[in-house]
């Protein structure tokens, strides 16, 4: 544990990393806020969760369109000079969905208020460029950072929701959505007028994109199965709580899950990452991903599910940065965000593949038999992983270079 505790230190006591990280984390937490807030206004105001869902579907597909774009401008003019105007796009986006419903706007205004909200910056690929940068020298602090901002990411989203219904239910329909502009801006204020520890811009390469980069492209496929193995869990552990009679009970049983890749992701990160392989966490995370399917078939009680997600979720933050760290890798330097940007676009097409799957299932088949769709995801990112590529994707992230 001391350790462990010292290599965070380490990390944390070059200058300015505190305050860049201080507000990347504000400016994150509201990425776990805005779906359950949009929902929640939007169904309470308009009475149809059709409609709801509708646009924060739509929010979602316009972010995987437009998140790639407004990486490459930062990647070309800088990230203060770009993420500043992306946010307050978005957080006027998240204001003018407010009004619309507040104001009983026609529903096709909803559409185009939250579709607004996709140039919402990057924060966590931001974040990971400074540490790549700053860390450029030291592969072992980049895997201890890396697995911090991992950690990070599940925080967010374990407590995003949960800040999210508490500010919905407390006050006001429209509080999460307001909340979550405010942290939003004030976050990447902090963050970006952190200008010491900003990546300087870089002569633009002639080299391939991202997409083309070696080995990218099946890394992408990797994290489409990994979006997918999320999407699909959250939609059945809903179901199948709901069939137990213990719906209201899914948040807290599916953020059991995020808590076990959180503690995961701080272990992993205080461990040198020698030898260890993409496959190797992908094959684990498969293998753990059965445990749910298991103890749902087997147990059906809600208490020993809980108990298998978070077992499940201890194999998730390995394997993110393990593949984050691959495209890292493989990506030019002067398209970094770019490269980080489309790992989030993967991930969002996987989750709302998985959803949509993982609710067919659970409609289909049994709660229970649905969270077969999950441990096929992760099944699925092996075989992907599987298959021979050049570039020696599948070398250990301590040799790749």
């Amino acid at each position: 544990m001391a350790q462990q505790t010292l290599a965070y230190r380490r990390l944390f006591s070059l200058p300015g990393t505190r305050a860049f990280t201080a507000g990347n984390l504000v400016a994150r937490l509201p990425m776990g806020m805005f779906s359950v807030s949009a929902v929640v206004m939007i169904a309470g105001s308009r009475g149809s969760y059709a409609l709801a869902g509708s646009v924060t579907a739509t929010g979602l597909v316009a972010t995987g369109v437009a998140g790639p774009w407004i990486a490459r401008l930062v990647d070309r003019y800088g990230q203060a000079r770009v993420a500043v105007p992306a946010t307050l796009t978005a957080v006027l986006g998240s204001l003018a969905l407010l009004l619309c419903v507040h104001e009983g706007a026609p529903d096709w205004t909803l559409f185009a208020a939250y579709a607004a909200t996709a140039a919402t910056p990057n924060v966590g690929g931001l974040s990971r460029a400074r540490w790549a940068h700053l860390l450029r020298d030291d592969p072992a602090a980049l895997h201890t950072a890396h697995s911090f901002e991992q950690a990070a990411d599940e925080l967010c989203f374990m407590l995003g929701p949960v800040l999210a219904s508490f500010l919905t239910g407390t006050f006001f329909p429209e509080a999460g959505t307001l909340t979550g502009a405010c942290l939003l801006l004030a976050g990447v204020l902090l963050f970006t007028a952190q200008r010491a520890t900003e990546p300087p811009v870089q002569a633009r390469s002639k080299g391939p994109s991202p997409l083309r980069s070696p080995g990218i492209p099946p890394l992408l496929a990797c994290f489409v199965a990994t979006g997918a193995v999320f999407g699909s869990m959250e939609v059945v552990t809903i179901a199948y709580a709901d069939a137990l009679g213990h719906r209201a009970a899914a948040g807290v049983v599916l953020a059991l899950q995020a808590a076990g890749s959180c503690a995961a992701g701080l272990l992993y990160g205080a461990m040198k990452p020698a030898g260890l392989r993409l496959a190797q966490c992908l094959r684990a995370m498969a293998a753990l991903m059965c445990l749910p399917w298991l103890a749902a078939a087997a147990a059906g009680s809600l208490t020993v599910l809980a108990g298998a997600l978070l077992l499940a979720g201890m194999a998730t933050a390995p394997t993110m940065v393990t593949a984050m760290t691959l495209v890292q890798r493989r990506t030019p330097a002067d398209r970094l965000n770019e490269g980080m940007s489309l790992v989030v676009t993967g991930l969002l097409t996987g989750i709302a593949c998985g959803s949509a799957v993982g609710g067919w299932a659970a409609e289909h088949l049994s709660p229970a038999g649905a969270f077969a769709v999950p441990a096929a995801a992760a099944g699925l990112a092996v075989l992907i992983d599987s298959v021979p590529v050049p570039g020696g994707r599948n070398r250990p992230i301590a040799d790749s270079r």
